[in-house]
């Protein structure tokens, strides 16, 4: 049976409620689309999975104010019901030098947390931003609330040049390196 795994785009895109972080010239919404969206399509190829994602195009706008943004994309997983739940962010801080990857977990050696070091370590491996850890974080509304392991993937600071770069141009190679930490996770090779 496939494994089911939801993809949140984290935010709504630029100029509506809940849309997320800006920095570089960039915005997070459209990141975190793109990334979701090419993380799809890989796991869309690979039969030992199923996928869903919580925006199903760039210009997707979930609830009316931020609560509602965010319970939109835990009801959807667990009525679907997803077996993991991958929600997808940049970073930003007012210190422009402050950069790399973290992931946020709901406790500390669960299945989220070996999944999140898992596909944290292959960020930092492919796309050389600083290991910033897996980070404990319950209090976060998709990690509290959903019913499956679930993580928040800080892909990297969107304030920093360098990380904003790699944001910018490396989409790909983001999604492509969770895939690959999904996959060390299950112990799965590539098809």
């Amino acid at each position: 049976m496939a494994i089911r795994i939801f993809i949140d785009q984290g935010h709504n895109p630029i100029g509506y409620h809940n849309s997320g972080a800006e920095g570089n010239g960039l915005y997070e919404s459209d990141i975190t689309y793109m990334v979701g969206r090419y993380l799809a399509d890989l796991l869309e190829k690979d039969p030992r999975f199923e996928v869903r994602t919580s925006r199903n195009t760039a210009s997707e706008i979930l609830g009316t104010d931020n609560i509602s943004s965010l319970n939109e994309r835990v009801t959807e997983a667990n009525n679907w019901p997803a077996n993991y739940f991958i929600s997808i962010h940049v970073n930003a801080n007012d210190n422009p030098n402050i950069n790399g990857t973290e992931v946020y977990v709901s406790s500390l050696y669960s299945e989220s947390y070996w999944l999140g070091d898992d596909v944290l370590r292959e960020i930092v491996r492919r796309l050389g931003t600083n290991n910033n850890g897996v980070i404990i974080r319950p209090s976060l509304y998709v990690l509290r609330n959903t019913n499956m392991p679930a993580i928040l993937v800080e892909l990297a600071y969107i304030t920093n040049s360098s990380d904003a770069w790699k944001l910018a141009n490396q989409q790909y190679a983001f999604a492509y390196a969770i895939y690959i930490g999904v996959l060390n996770y299950f112990g799965l090779k590539p098809l």
